[in-house]
């Protein structure tokens, strides 16, 4: 495998973040459109998402055709984020980052830290503001000067309008060159192409949306019209090269003994994916592979069996929940997970793969279906969001899987809820005075409703396959 992180010094990356005052305002449509009509001119595009969002990096993946990539400063400080993006991006003619919620809204609520402006500062990256202008004229501009000044280096350098008309974007625009300082860069007149349906963990996946090519590029043409491309790519250009290097505790970490003797045992791990499981950090299974893991798929709804010769399992979030009937129905899958897991094949299972291995879980109309069982409780739908957001994970128990790990770093984002989460770590909002106990967890399993991310605590992917070595009866590993 390539040792696609081993950079070091200096690198030029045009770059710019597309952010918005708040959710709902049309970015990650946009963002799409504009992915779209640079690929269409022949650009080759990196793409990113600021935060831990799983759905929005599956539409641009969509429309560039290869892996989006999160970058979130909660779980990664400047130097392992400017790492993982260089990585993405050197080979890209420009890097296109698409921010989370309202541009400055960070951890608790009350701090920036997290947010896509604090991502843009650790980056160094220009950042085009869009404005949902329905309903505004020139007020629309008095809440754009409200963001620019907010923070004395907002980086915000230009601006698109949404659902904005071509009459209205032509009188504002010089306004917004001559009193705001910043590049008006178009607008985006009201469309079906830029509209999406949501449900209740965020927008609809990509495979659900009818002729979403097609709309895509139906929405990449009129970008080609009312968006200045040309603008985009030049203000990309004035991004100032980054310093790119390998952080140290990721480079002792690839460079350590166990993961040496990892590589030559190349232990084989079964990463559950297919409609019910595809909430997956592609630089998760990036980090396993660097570590020597050679990863397949298997899929607990299709599947009878498990492949031969695994020697641990993941089992990443997703929506079993609109899948349970299905899920129960594979007897074989179920009744097998159970017995390689009680057999000791390590095995570390978030939200809802977490959901799946329980004892039984409620649909979407409340109706129970037979699981997995090899975790306790049942779980049950609930009428609103409940624990959700960034969290810390600390444990006692240093025989736990990932507690000689140090701290952890996950989020929480769930409608569902189990009559027993575990108890073997405590979770903390950081920010907040609120934290609660969680997660089921022995010498080879982790299993709960945090999402973790694997390049915030490399020595956690480490543990994982030394147990898989060890599973597999490679003595090696140790």
């Amino acid at each position: 495998m390539e040792q696609s992180g081993r950079i070091n010094g200096k690198m030029a990356a045009p770059r710019f973040m597309i952010a918005a005052p708040k959710s709902g305002s049309g970015k990650t449509m946009i963002t799409c459109g504009l992915l779209r009509a640079l690929l269409l001119r022949g650009k080759k595009t990196a793409a990113f998402k600021c935060g831990p969002d799983y759905i929005d990096p599956q539409f641009h993946e969509t429309v560039v055709g290869a892996p989006s990539r999160n970058l979130d400063p909660f779980f990664t400080d400047g130097p392992m984020t400017r790492y993982l993006f260089g990585c993405h991006a050197r080979s890209a003619d420009v890097s296109v980052i698409e921010g989370v919620m309202g541009y400055y809204d960070g951890l608790g609520g009350t701090s920036v830290e997290a947010s896509a402006y604090h991502l843009a500062q650790m980056t160094e990256t220009p950042v085009v503001l869009v404005m949902d202008a329905r309903g505004m004229s020139l007020s629309v501009l008095a809440e754009l000067k409200g963001f620019l000044e907010f923070r004395k280096d907002s980086r915000i350098r230009g601006v698109i309008f949404n659902r904005m008309s071509r009459g209205i974007y032509q009188l504002l625009a010089p306004m917004v060159q001559e009193e705001l300082g910043i590049r008006p860069l178009g607008y985006v007149p009201e469309s079906e192409e830029c509209r999406l349906e949501s449900r209740h963990l965020g927008l609809v996946l990509p495979g659900e949306v009818e002729n979403l090519t097609g709309r895509l590029d139906r929405l990449a043409e009129i970008l080609e019209e009312t968006v200045d491309l040309d603008g985009l790519l030049e203000l990309a250009g004035t991004a100032p090269e980054l310093s790119i290097e390998m952080p140290a505790e990721l480079r002792q970490t690839l460079d350590s003994l166990e993961a040496k003797e990892i590589r030559r045992a190349a232990p084989v791990i079964g990463v559950a994916r297919d409609e019910a499981f595809q909430f997956i950090y592609e630089d998760n299974l990036r980090l396993l592979e660097e570590l020597g893991a050679k990863i397949v798929f298997f899929s607990p709804l299709h599947d009878s069996h498990l492949q031969e010769g695994l020697q641990g399992v993941l089992l990443y979030g997703g929506y079993p929940e609109l899948y349970a009937e299905k899920l129960s129905a594979n007897v074989s899958m179920r009744k097998e997970l159970k017995t390689v897991l009680e057999a000791g094949m390590p095995c570390m299972a978030e939200c809802g793969g977490y959901m799946y291995l329980s004892q039984q879980m409620e649909d979407m109309d409340q109706k129970t279906w037979p699981m997995v069982g090899a975790v306790p409780g049942e779980i049950y739908r609930t009428k609103k969001l409940g624990r959700f957001g960034y969290i810390r994970l600390e444990t006692g128990q240093d025989q736990v899987l990932g507690g000689g790990c140090g701290p952890l770093r996950g989020h929480e984002f769930h409608y569902f809820d189990s009559t027993d989460c575990g108890t073997v770590f405590h979770a903390q909002k950081p920010n907040r005075k609120r934290g609660w106990e969680c997660m089921h967890g022995s010498r080879t399993m982790l299993a709960g409703f945090p999402h973790l991310y694997y390049y915030a605590c490399p020595g956690l992917a480490l543990e994982y396959l030394k147990k898989c070595c060890e599973f597999g009866g490679t003595k090696s590993c140790g």
